[in-house]
Formats: structure tokens, C-alpha cells, sequence
């Protein structure tokens, strides 16, 4: 396709035409040049195809299709490689059924556990979102089809999504909400990026130039077009400007594709700018139709089987009191909750899939012999029932053990809406803890797409977080309570003990169309670790039926600048009876001073399997960027010199081995120095120091006054003498100085701490 020579011959109504789409799912052909029309379908993790009555909501049915597990759960795997396998299977799918581009990734950060579409994001952490996201893209664009990595940007609430504006300062966009998308589009390319609803610091995401352009394009190199989210149009001639390429859907009557003409030809907009998304729209359009995969067919079944084996592995064991996991098939079973019988495996709104086949824990565990089934609530009620509660409760008297399937229905969490609370429906908590006072051994099996409180956690041995985990997730869930199938997931976020614990507690939501994230980095197990906050389980946890050892961590070096890689290996060793697999988590914690940091941070990870008595070496590469964070004086990633420790472990909260590495950065922070500078600042480096001597004798105290002898004026007077002059701007030399002091002299300071280099 001669993309320039088409271009050339489009009408400016032609080209605006094709930067919207001709209904919900499709591009504009423009047949007489022999452009044809492409299709994008709702993903990310199944393909919702609609071909009548098509809407973006999900309500309307789509094909049929397999629902792999959502976002939360394949994150829960750690999985690169099986993540990929999904993406494959999926860009299969859409070869099949002719559809150019799935929508998604989902990588937005899980900010506050209230979001609604939290299910379908990944992680409260940006390194595993992005890890994550980059293997479903590679797996997905292997098959000649693209990605629509989304929400660009900052998306972290369903409520007012359309008008919010999220309020976030350089750092902390820079740090949590920036990095995944940064991943995937520096290592993989996404054919596409969608941006989000809201506003940024007041700016439309769709009209955002520093992002859609500056960041996006010139900082990371994004090659691929942008297309808005469903509606996220505002100013469609500033969106193109900003470098928005195509709108979807298109509006009615093609109003905004006639104000891109009109501005055009009133030389509001430059055609160049026009041109330019064109450009971009066609080379994906021609990226896909000259790879169409004719007669691609896949096996429904297969890929059924491939979304169980990701529901296994994204499976969380959360605890397991007296080993009471895994069950044997011939201990007296009561199975209870309408969960059991219809599993709640995927969310609402535009990811909702019309599944091929939806599996059933009561068919695999109903047919063995001394299992009992109570329904004990209804799937969709909140409110107790007496009578189904006290019909659970004699069920699990009689048995040896009680497994209750439990979570929160879909009118408890799905897009459009965010959730109220962090409880799940009142009829469930009360089954739960009433079972649990007439049966010691309760196993809670948990259907959710994100964190719940747990009022009853001490009174159950057992509980396996399910998450939203597809249309296999009852066999895996079976396979993981009988041990066909060893619990390998980690959890992607951390679950709080209550809502009001969370960092965001405060300002969630926001006032209006006014959402500050006063919290700023401290997001999840950033938070809960800097303030020594108990939490009900942290980021990163996930129990096993067998044991590993963290045996060893080496360091290739001891001392290392700005400009070297560090070469973490460490060693990690089954000392259980059975196969598992383990994830090994690799943190930075930073030992430096001057600016407020996390106690620790996720660099790396690895799941390994090992047989019983294995033992295998993992190695991690750490390079400038894991030991940065983001310095707005310089608007860049800046590395501290000092000591950081290199953290191995199996969460953030069960660190096994560290150990310590001396950064020696080249990078300088420049410095002006003025009235204001403190001669506590002067003091802490020894090229400033050694000037500010020649000055001293202006001062109330000179740099050697702490040799002073307490007794002269007491240990308090002399610790208050010493903290106001390290805190004393050099300006006030003349109210609280000697009587050598003399502002000439100051200036004269100033002027030779400005001139020095060192």
C-alpha cells in the first residue's frame, strides 16, 4: 500500500472521515483508493465480537468465545510466559473471526480497591503491570494482530469517569501511573493506545499533548495510532492537534468529522496534522489486512484447557492453618454457596464475554461419594436468609470438612460504577462465620475481582482467592482443593484489613469532578510498608503445600555507578515432599537520605518450578533505573548516591536475604545557592563546608561549635543553639549574627559557592 500516494489523494473530508469510526466496532473504508475497513472488538481477556446491535457495555450478547482468567488473576500468575500463551490464543481468535485489533491491555493502577474495573487491571504495582502487559501483547501481535493498551492515562475510578479530572504532581505520575505503559510500548509496540475518560491536572486525556505526543511519542517512541476510549471526545480539533488519530465511535451525523474539515479549511488546523493520523491509521490498517491469517480456526477446547492452566497458576493460596489443604476425596465433604454451583468468573461492562462453556465446581466435586451441597445464600441478595443459612450450618455439622465458594456478586463490582464498600454481601459474611462455629475445618473458596475485609478470617483454616479467574476457573479450583494442582499465585495487590487503611481512603473519588492524589507514591505496599501497617495479606503473598529455602544472593559487585548494570543472582531451594513453583521477588530498598522514598520496591521476579529437594540459581539484571526515582528539578530519573539494599523474598512482607550495594552516581543536581540557602545545607558537603569556613566568624556558632562543652550552657540550650543555626538562612546572618557579620560579605559567600565546580 502506497500509504503518502493515498494520502495525497484523499478529499479533507475523506481524511476526516477516516479518523472516525463508520459504527462501533469498524474503521472507514475509502473504496474508490482501495482502502478497506478494519475491525476492533472489546478484549482484553476474551474476544467480545459484536456483528448486530453492537453497544460498549457490555449488554448486548456478542459470539461465543473463551474467557480467559481477567486481568487480576493472570497477574496473580507471575507468569510471563503463560501470559504470552493467552495472548496467542487470543490473537488466533481474532484471526479467526477477522478482527484487527483486541482491545487491551488493562494496565491502569489498582489506586484504591473501590474502583469497579479494578478486575480487569493488574497490579497496585507499576513493574508487574508492565511485565504482565508486555507478555500479552508479544503474545497477542505474534499472531498479526494488534493491542489497544488502555486507559491512557491515570484511570483509577469508574465514578465521573467522563468529566473527573485526576490531580497528580510530576513525580508520582512519573513513578506509578506512567511506568507500564512506558514498558510495554519501549519493548513491544502496541499497534494501538487508547486514551482514558478523564482529565489530567485538568487537560482532557484525549487532548493531552504531553502525553499523547510529547511522552508518548518523542520521549518513548510509540509507533502505532492513538484511538480515544468510546466516547472520550471533547474537542476533537484539539484532540488531533494533542495527537488523537482516531475517535470512536463516530459521532452522529459525522458532526466532529465536519469540524476537522472546517478547521482545515479556515486554517485553524493544519492538514499536515490531519495527514499525519492518517498516516498512522493506515499503516496499521495495512499492517493487518497484508498479514489477514485467511482460514485461521482454533480449538475451543484446547483453549478452555489453556484457560485453566493460567486460572491454576493465578489461583492464591491465602492461608492454610493445619495444613488443611489440600482435601483427600474420601473425607466427608459439605460444599455450600451458590458460587459453587455457578461460578462468578468474569466482570461487567465492555469485557464481558459470551463464554463457550462455563465449568462447575458442585459437577467435578458432586460426583464423589460423602459430599453434601447446601446453597446457604442467594447469588445476588445481600440479606441473610434463615432458612438457607441454617441448612448450611447442619450440612457442615455433619461433615469432616465445609467448603463455602463466596465473593462478591456482579451488582457488588463492574465497570461504570465503583463499589460503595470493601464488604462482600451480608448474607454471605453471616454463613461464613456461623458454619465456622459449628465446624472447625471451613475452607472459603473466594470469587472477586478485588480485595474484600475478612471479618471472619481467624475463625476458617483455609482460604483460596479464586479471583475472576474465566470460564475454567471451577476445575482449577478443584484441581488446587484436591493437590492435582500445587498453589502457585502471588497476589498483584495488597489486601488491607479494612477500606480505611487504603492511602487514597481520604480523597477517593474526589469532590466533584476534582480527584487529588494526595497520597502520591505511596500506593499500596509502598504505603502500608513506610507507615509498619498491618495489612490482612500483603502484596506478593501466596502460600504453597510445599516449603522453599532462599538459600544464597550474590552481587557481582559492591560498589557500582549510574552507568553499570548489577547482577543479582539468587538461590532458591524446594524443601517440601512436592513439585511447586515459587516466585522469587527481587525489591530495591534504598538506604539514602534527603527525599521521602519507599522502604521498598518491586525490580524483579521470577516463578521457578522445583521438584522436591531442587534447588536452582535466578538471576535478575538491575540497571540506573531501578535505583532512580523521579527528580522534578531536573524533570528526569535521578540515582542517589549511597547504600541500597538488594532484597530477595517471597512478598514484600517475608523478605528472606538482602544484601548491600554502593551506588556512586555521576548525576549532580544543580544548585543554586541564594539568601535563603540554610548553613545546615553548607555544612553537609565538604567542598561547601570548606568555603562557608571562611565565613563563620559571622555566625553565632562556627562549624566546629559542636566541640563546645556542654557544660558551658547545658546539653538542651546547646542542641537548640546547634539546630537553629544548621536551620538559619545565610540572609539572617545580620539579625542573629556576630557583629563581624556584613551583607557584602554574605553576597561575597554566595557569589563563590555559585562559582564552584566540583
Amino acid at each position: 500500500m502506497d500509504i503518502k500516494g493515498i494520502i495525497s489523494k484523499m478529499t479533507v473530508e475523506e481524511k476526516a472521515g477516516l479518523c472516525s469510526g463508520k459504527d462501533f466496532w469498524r474503521t472507514k473504508a475509502v473504496e474508490r483508493l482501495g482502502v478497506p475497513q478494519i475491525m476492533v472488538s472489546d478484549g482484553p481477556h476474551g474476544l467480545r465480537k459484536q456483528d448486530d446491535q453492537a453497544d460498549h457495555m457490555g449488554v448486548n450478547d456478542a459470539i461465543k468465545a473463551v474467557c480467559f482468567p481477567a486481568g487480576c488473576a493472570a497477574s496473580a500468575t507471575f507468569n510471563r510466559e503463560l501470559i504470552e500463551e493467552m495472548g496467542k490464543a487470543l490473537g488466533d481468535e481474532c484471526q479467526a473471526e477477522n478482527v484487527a485489533v483486541i482491545l487491551g491491555p488493562a494496565v491502569n493502577i489498582k489506586r484504591s480497591p473501590l474502583c469497579g474495573r479494578n478486575f480487569e487491571y493488574y497490579s497496585e504495582d507499576p513493574y508487574l503491570a508492565g511485565e504482565i502487559a508486555k507478555s500479552h501483547i508479544r503474545g497477542v501481535q505474534s499472531r498479526n494482530v494488534g493491542t489497544s493498551i488502555k486507559h491512557f492515562l491515570a484511570n483509577s475510578q469508574e465514578h465521573r469517569r467522563l468529566t473527573s479530572s485526576s490531580e497528580i504532581d510530576e513525580r508520582t505520575i512519573r513513578e506509578i501511573y506512567l511506568p507500564a505503559f512506558e514498558t510495554a510500548v519501549k519493548e513491544e509496540q502496541p499497534w494501538t493506545v487508547m486514551c482514558s475518560y478523564n482529565r489530567i491536572n485538568g487537560i482532557h486525556a484525549s487532548e493531552n499533548k504531553t502525553y499523547l505526543t510529547d511522552i508518548l511519542r518523542e520521549e518513548w517512541g510509540f509507533e502505532g495510532f492513538v484511538v480515544s476510549d468510546w466516547g472520550a471526545v471533547n474537542n476533537r480539533v484539539k484532540g488531533l492537534e494533542a495527537g488523537l488519530d482516531l475517535e470512536m465511535p463516530s459521532t452522529i451525523g459525522d458532526y466532529n468529522d465536519k469540524l476537522i474539515v472546517d478547521a482545515v479549511k479556515n486554517g485553524e488546523l493544519s492538514e499536515e496534522v490531519l495527514d499525519k493520523a492518517c498516516e498512522r491509521i493506515l499503516r496499521i490498517v495495512e499492517r493487518y489486512t497484508e498479514n489477514r491469517a485467511e482460514g485461521t480456526e482454533f480449538d475451543y477446547d484446547a483453549h478452555h484447557s489453556l484457560a485453566r492452566k493460567i486460572a491454576e497458576e493465578g489461583i492464591v493460596l491465602l492461608k492454610n492453618e493445619d495444613n488443611i489443604l489440600p482435601v483427600k476425596k474420601e473425607e466427608k465433604l459439605a460444599v455450600i454457596g451458590a458460587f459453587a454451583k455457578v461460578p462468578r468468573y468474569q466482570g461487567g461492562g465492555s469485557s464481558h464475554i459470551n463464554s463457550y462453556k462455563v465449568d462447575s465446581a458442585l459437577d467435578f466435586i458432586g460426583g464423589l461419594e460423602n459430599v453434601t451441597f447446601a446453597l446457604g445464600y442467594e447469588a445476588e441478595s445481600d440479606r441473610p436468609d434463615e432458612k438457607l443459612i441454617s441448612e448450611a450450618v447442619e450440612t457442615a455439622k455433619n461433615a469432616d470438612k465445609a467448603i463455602i465458594f463466596a465473593g462478591l456478586p456482579d451488582s457488588f463490582e463492574s465497570e461504570g460504577f465503583d463499589r460503595g464498600h470493601m464488604r462482600m454481601p451480608a448474607c454471605q459474611n453471616e454463613l461464613i462465620m456461623r458454619v465456622s462455629k459449628v465446624q472447625p475445618n471451613v475452607i472459603v473458596v473466594l470469587h472477586n475481582g478485588s480485595p474484600v475485609e475478612m471479618p471472619w478470617v481467624n475463625e476458617v483454616k483455609g482460604i483460596l482467592e479464586a479471583y475472576l479467574g474465566g470460564q475454567a476457573i471451577a476445575g482449577a479450583v478443584c484441581d488446587v482443593l484436591f493437590g492435582n494442582v500445587n498453589p502457585s499465585g502471588k497476589l498483584g495487590e495488597t489486601f488491607p484489613i479494612r477500606l480505611e487503611d487504603n492511602p487514597s481512603y481520604l480523597y477517593y473519588i474526589g469532590e466533584k469532578d476534582r480527584v487529588e492524589y494526595r497520597e502520591g507514591v505511596f500506593v499500596g505496599y509502598r504505603y502500608y510498608d513506610k507507615k509498619k501497617m498491618d495489612v490482612l495479606f500483603p502484596f506478593g503473598h501466596g502460600l504453597s503445600y510445599t516449603t522453599f529455602g532462599y538459600k544464597f544472593i550474590t552481587l557481582d559487585k559492591e560498589t557500582m555507578s549510574d552507568k553499570d548494570e548489577l547482577r543479582v543472582t539468587v538461590t532458591v531451594k524446594n524443601t517440601g515432599k512436592v513439585y511447586g513453583k515459587e516466585t522469587v521477588q527481587l525489591y530495591v530498598a534504598p538506604k539514602t537520605e534527603g527525599v521521602i522514598r519507599p522502604v521498598r520496591e518491586l525490580k524483579g521476579f521470577e516463578k521457578v518450578s522445583l521438584m522436591p529437594g531442587e534447588e536452582k540459581e535466578v538471576t535478575f539484571i538491575l540497571s540506573k533505573r531501578d535505583f532512580s526515582y523521579w527528580n522534578t528539578e531536573i524533570h528526569d530519573w535521578f540515582a542517589q548516591s549511597g547504600e541500597y539494599v538488594i532484597e530477595a523474598g517471597s512478598s514484600s512482607r517475608d523478605i528472606r536475604l538482602g544484601k548491600s550495594v554502593e551506588m556512586c552516581s555521576g548525576d549532580k543536581v544543580p544548585v543554586v545557592y541564594d539568601l535563603n540557602t540554610t548553613v545546615g545545607d553548607l555544612l553537609k558537603n565538604k567542598a561547601t563546608r570548606d568555603i562557608f569556613k571562611d565565613y563563620e566568624h559571622m555566625f553565632a556558632l562556627g562549624v566546629d561549635s559542636h566541640d563546645v562543652e556542654e557544660a558551658t550552657m547545658g546539653a538542651s540550650t546547646l542542641k537548640m543553639q546547634i539546630s537553629i543555626l544548621e536551620c538559619l538562612p545565610l540572609r539572617n546572618a545580620l539579625n542573629f549574627g556576630t557583629e563581624s557579620a556584613d551583607f557584602s560579605k554574605v553576597l561575597e559567600l554566595i557569589r563563590r559557592l555559585n562559582e564552584h565546580k566540583e
